[in-house]
């Protein structure tokens, strides 16, 4: 979003993420005017020593704890993005996040709250469907839900962050230009297609439970079929049985994790004397087809793993290229 913004405001702009995926841009020269946008995993921030003009820290929950030694370990890793800048640095912060709030204690620079659940005094805020910015209390609108293609709270934090970090290099007519515009990304809550009235959602970049759980309320109006599980990331996955028990109309769980969802989500139904259809699928593929069989009219069938793919695929990405053929194939 960030790059799409500063493309809008005529910069020559790169865009760089983990080597190997479809975000990655080779740079062969630059010129003092170019701006680069990265998205930066823990494994790359752990041996940095240089910090970004601008940072940005939308959210830090438990992630890739099979490789890291612990969750501290993880949370320090993170803290390399703003942990080299000086004063005439930027760092923008998730006000409603509790580690990223306190991230502001060791901040050099300015700091830029953005948030969905506190009426902040200044920063960016969401409000009555709307992303807002705030000065001294003074609150002036940037753009209406009704005017973007995104779904979910998630994605106007991600417009909060984006328009704070732009703020420097582009006027707020470009902002809501760029917004306006801007489509899901591939694998991210990606709308796949309509079969007799269903509708099918790619969230395979939804790695970890924090992730499903957005794509979930992103659809706070529909049943929803849900498709889960994958490798074992060493995660947690109560904080994701509460959602599914509330909003979800059936489970289909694959891989790793599969047993660990189910319990989670089983002691749930317990606590709550609810019940839900849960099935229990040894591939993709089967998954699918059960989803395909089970699916009712208006209902919405989310592929959002809440896991890595490393146990059935090479990546996110091609798990999710393999979901959209199958789907394309019902």
């Amino acid at each position: 979003m960030i790059y799409d913004i500063l493309k809008e405001g005529g910069y020559n702009t790169y865009l760089g993420g983990n080597i190997g995926t479809p975000l990655f841009t080779k740079i062969e020269k630059m010129v003092p005017t170019d701006v680069v946008v990265l998205e930066l995993s823990s494994f790359q921030l752990m041996d940095m020593e240089v910090s970004p003009h601008i940072a940005v820290v939308t959210n830090v929950t438990p992630n890739h704890l099979d490789i890291h030694s612990s969750y501290q370990e993880y949370i320090n890793a993170k803290r390399n993005i703003y942990k080299y800048q000086n004063e005439n640095d930027t760092l923008i912060l998730n006000y409603d996040n509790k580690i990223t709030k306190r991230m502001k204690r060791h901040a050099k620079g300015k700091v830029i709250f953005f948030s969905s659940k506190s009426r902040l005094d200044n920063g960016y805020i969401v409000e009555e469907n709307a992303v807002k910015e705030c000065d001294n209390k003074l609150r002036k609108h940037i753009i209406y839900g009704d005017e973007i293609i995104l779904k979910g709270v998630h994605n106007f934090e991600n417009i909060c962050a984006a328009t704070a970090a732009t703020k420097e290099f582009v006027r707020v007519e470009t902002v809501q230009k760029a917004i306006k515009k801007f489509k899901p990304v591939e694998h991210r809550l990606e709308f796949v297609r309509k079969i007799n009235n269903v509708k099918w959602y790619n969230d395979s970049a939804s790695s970890s439970p924090t992730r499903t759980i957005a794509g979930i309320n992103a659809f706070p109006d529909d049943e929803i079929i849900l498709i889960a599980g994958g490798y074992d990331k060493n995660l947690d996955y109560t904080p994701l049985a509460k959602p599914i028990v509330k909003n979800v109309k059936a489970l289909i769980l694959m891989g790793q994790t599969s047993k660990k969802i189910h319990d989670a989500v089983k002691k749930e139904l317990l606590k709550n004397k609810k019940s839900l259809e849960i099935y229990e699928c040894k591939d993709l593929d089967q998954a699918v087809s059960v989803a395909s069989e089970i699916a009712k009219k208006n209902q919405i069938v989310l592929f959002s793993p809440a896991s890595a793919s490393f146990d059935m695929f090479k990546n996110a990405y091609e798990r999710g290229n393999i979901f959209k053929q199958m789907v394309k194939k019902l």
